[in-house]
């Protein structure tokens, strides 16, 4: 299984390591766990009063590797950022340079900045259900497609959608953002290989606070 992974993740890879975004915490909430979307357009699932370890998780909505660990472990780390375990940081970039799959991808990405954080992570789910196959094919995310999975996740965004409003702004933080490939998770700013897919072997890391391989 992880061989095919591997091979999907290949297509996926964009330009080598030269960092990544640090996370930022403009200060703490007594709001108990919720998500909030930051300066950057990242989005971050946690208790704001908390110490936990910080979970960042870099993906492209039109990569097939991203789709997959979401299937797998996306469950796991909602709950333990919801239990006040990890805070979660959500990245969404742009790592593709061909057609179709850039011009998918900063669709998608530009109408999850539209979206408000109520409704997020319910259009997130949408985008992942909706992703064009087959990948380096297919067209889409197109504009009323996306218009329709952000009614359907409880957002009323029509123009920003259409508009891509958001489009230069995802690209201008995207670039700075140097990725071997996605999905790119770090715990306390440590890569995680195998983990990422795995929810039992994922939530022992966020538990132990790190321990992670390089």
């Amino acid at each position: 299984m992880m061989k095919r992974l591997v091979a999907v993740a290949v297509a996926c890879v964009a330009i080598a390591v030269l960092g990544v975004l640090a996370f930022s915490e403009p200060g703490a909430s007594s709001e108990g766990v919720r998500l909030t979307r930051q300066v950057d357009g990242s989005m971050v699932l946690a208790d704001r009063g908390g110490d936990a370890p910080v979970l960042d998780v870099y993906e492209d909505f039109d990569c097939p590797v991203c789709k997959e660990m979401h299937t797998r472990t996306d469950p796991t780390i909602q709950r333990l950022a919801r239990e006040g375990k990890v805070k979660v940081v959500f990245h969404a970039v742009t790592i593709f340079r061909d057609e179709p799959m850039r011009s998918n991808s900063i669709r998608a990405a530009a109408a999850a900045r539209c979206v408000p954080e109520e409704s997020w992570l319910a259009f997130r789910d949408e985008l992942y259900a909706i992703q064009p196959a087959p990948h380096g094919v297919a067209s889409g995310f197109t504009v009323e497609e996306l218009v329709k999975a952000a009614r359907k996740a409880g957002a009323q965004v029509d123009a920003c959608v259409r508009g891509q409003s958001y489009a230069e702004a995802h690209l201008a933080e995207s670039a700075k953002t140097r990725l071997e490939g996605t999905p790119t998770l770090l715990l306390d700013g440590r890569v995680l290989g195998d983990e990422a897919f795995d929810p039992a072997a994922l939530e022992k890391l966020i538990a132990g606070n790190g321990g992670v391989t390089v």
